[in-house]
Formats: C-alpha cells, sequence, structure tokens
C-alpha cells in the first residue's frame, strides 16, 4: 500500500498534449470515521461508501471555496442520502433507509425513483448553483455520469467501489477545446478521440481491488496505458462535520418560542443531536430564554458539548 493511502487522499492526472483529466480518491480513516458514526446493512453501507468517493471527485472539479453536497431522494429502499466535502476535502455522509441488516436489493431498489441534486455553495457569494437530473442508470456512477451530460454538459466517466474498509473511485474527464491550453487542430480531434476511449476502456477494465488501494501510480498507469499522464501530489481527505453550536442554535431560533416551549414541557430539556456525526446538544429553560431573548448563542449551550 503506498505511503498516505491510509488516512484518505486524492489524486489528480492529466494526458500530456490532450484537454483529458481525471481524479483518483482512496479514503481509509476517513471512510472509517464517517462509518463509525452509525451502524448500515452492508449494501447501504457499500452505496453510502460510493457517495463518500463521489462527492469528494466531484468536489475536486470545483474552482472557488465551497461546498458540494450531492443527495438523492426517491422512493426506494434508500429514502435519503446526503453526502458533503468541502474544497479543501473535509467530508461527512448520512443514509436513511428501511433495509434490515443482510437484506438484498439491487440498486434500481436502494434509490427507485426521484432526483439527484448537486448543490455547490461558494464561502464567498450568495449565490448557488443547483443540478437535478433524474436517477437513472444501473449504478451510481452511471447515474453522475447523467448529471455531467446535462448539467454540465461535460463527457465524463466514473468508477465507483466501497466495501466496509475502504472506499474508492475515479473521475474522467474531457474537457472542452483550449480548456486545458491545448489547441486542438486539424487531425487533432481523432487523436483526442481516440486517447478519451482509450481511457474509458482502462477505466473499465479497472480491477476494484487496485482503485481501492492504489497506489495512485499504478491506478493511473492502468487507465492510461501508453499515454503519457502527469501525476500530481497528495491532498489529504478527512472526516470532519460541520455542525456547531452557533448552527444548532439557528436551528432551535428557527423552531420559534412556542415549539420550543412545548419540547421543554414534555422532556424537560430540548436536545438536539446531529445526525452526521452524533454529537449531542442542551438546552434547558433558561437558555431556550436566553436564545430567544438575544441573536447571541447563550453561553450555557456552548459550555455543556456533547453527551456521552
Amino acid at each position: 500500500m503506498a505511503e498516505g493511502t491510509e488516512a484518505g487522499e486524492l489524486r489528480r492526472f492529466l494526458v500530456e498534449g490532450h484537454p483529458l483529466r481525471g481524479h483518483w480518491v482512496s479514503l481509509g480513516a476517513a471512510w472509517h470515521e464517517l462509518r463509525s458514526r452509525r451502524a448500515y446493512p452492508p449494501i447501504v453501507e457499500s452505496l453510502l461508501g460510493e457517495a463518500a468517493a463521489a462527492v469528494v471527485l466531484l468536489a475536486a472539479t470545483l474552482k472557488f471555496a465551497g461546498t458540494l453536497t450531492m443527495q438523492f431522494a426517491g422512493s426506494g429502499r434508500v429514502r435519503l442520502l446526503v453526502a458533503q466535502c468541502t474544497d479543501d476535502f473535509r467530508l461527512r455522509a448520512i443514509a436513511h433507509h428501511d433495509l434490515a441488516d443482510g437484506e438484498p436489493a439491487e440498486f434500481d431498489e436502494l434509490v427507485g425513483s426521484g432526483n439527484l441534486v448537486v448543490t455547490v455553495q461558494s464561502d464567498t457569494s450568495a449565490t448557488n448553483y443547483q443540478g437535478i437530473v433524474p436517477l437513472e442508470g444501473g449504478t451510481l456512477g452511471e447515474c453522475l455520469q447523467r448529471y455531467f451530460e446535462g448539467s454540465e454538459q461535460l463527457p465524463t466517466r466514473l468508477k465507483l467501489v466501497a466495501d466496509h474498509a475502504r472506499a474508492g473511485g475515479m473521475l474522467l474527464q474531457r474537457l472542452p477545446t483550449g480548456a486545458a491550453g491545448v489547441a486542438e487542430g486539424e487531425g487533432e480531434g481523432a487523436l483526442v478521440q481516440g486517447a478519451w476511449e482509450d481511457l474509458q476502456r482502462g477505466l473499465e477494465s479497472l480491477a476494484p481491488e487496485l482503485l481501492l488501494a492504489g497506489p495512485a501510480a499504478s491506478v493511473v498507469l492502468r487507465v492510461g496505458g501508453e499515454h503519457d499522464c502527469r501525476l500530481f501530489g497528495a491532498t489529504p481527505v478527512s472526516f470532519a462535520c460541520r455542525c456547531s453550536d452557533e448552527r444548532v442554535a439557528g436551528l432551535v431560533r428557527a423552531l420559534g418560542p412556542d415549539e420550543a416551549r412545548a419540547a421543554l414541557a414534555d422532556e424537560g430539556v430540548l436536545a438536539v443531536t446531529c445526525e452526521f456525526c452524533g454529537r449531542s446538544y442542551r438546552y434547558d429553560a433558561v437558555d431556550v430564554e436566553q436564545l430567544f431573548a438575544s441573536e447571541a448563542l447563550p453561553r450555557g449551550a456552548g459550555e455543556r458539548g456533547p453527551l456521552n
């Protein structure tokens, strides 16, 4: 196993002289940390791992500081799946389902009919981008390929794989002429098309074990074949939740004072648990009154911290 892949890493590469690029990701500790927050049946765990790898690959295409969220909600056995990754590759994901442990299901049974939604939020701009495509395809990778074809109009191929120990994937893209600083003159179009087809065949034939474990140089060599591929340095990927005292306080304020007080009357405490990481926040009657009396975060809520 290559040094550095155990923690999880992203590697970018391009094909010299052609407007073709790729990203490879292998998740180790980041995937372990993510799935440790909640138990899933193996088939749901595998789908969640593929989604985690996919959202990192999609986030690698961002050209600005921000967050990319991929989610689908359909009529299938997995009612909701959300995966989110920042531009600096902090990852989190969650799935809601109704499958029993060990119960088999095909991909179309898992997702059913519905939409795949990709949302990009900029850290510096109030403008968000959202692409929506139907959940059509035999795999999550195929659904995402349709997203790129419909929303980005960019030829894209993905291969995703996950098991209990690791999650990973590769994304290949053919960029518009000149996007990679390469002019496509007379006769060059056929060369680019030939190289693009070669890379697709290499990706299709790539063994899941190699895709998962690497090392990156071996994966790129297997996919790129005789083409001269430039592999860039590793970028670490980690699990990190974005919940905080401030964010949760905002959620409680959104309930309104009447609903928050009603919850206090029923339970004696208002508890909010983050579904992504499992951290719990507790508000007593004093905390709630302070919360609605001022826009400032009550000191009591921040001092309590996570529940054990």
